[in-house]
């Protein structure tokens, strides 16, 4: 990295502490990892066939549904 861009990352981190924001770091899973999209798939079967099950649940979404605007089946 040439010392023009670190000045510039450097300002612009600095502006950002000033700010009251900090730097953290967060892991996420990989999505190139083989197996990742049959594991998406996967769950989100068991939560369509979970939610599907559940009267309660739909019901709530059918009158949140209905109380959006410019909603139509």
């Amino acid at each position: 990295m040439s010392s023009s861009v670190t000045r510039r990352v450097s300002k612009h981190r600095a502006g950002l502490r000033a700010a009251g924001m900090r730097p953290i770091q967060i892991w996420v899973p990989d999505t190139r990892r083989p197996g990742f999209a049959e594991e998406c798939r996967r769950q989100s079967a068991l939560t369509a066939e979970s939610d599907a099950a559940d009267k309660d649940l739909q019901d709530f979404m059918e009158a949140a549904l209905a109380k959006m605007e410019g909603w139509t089946e």
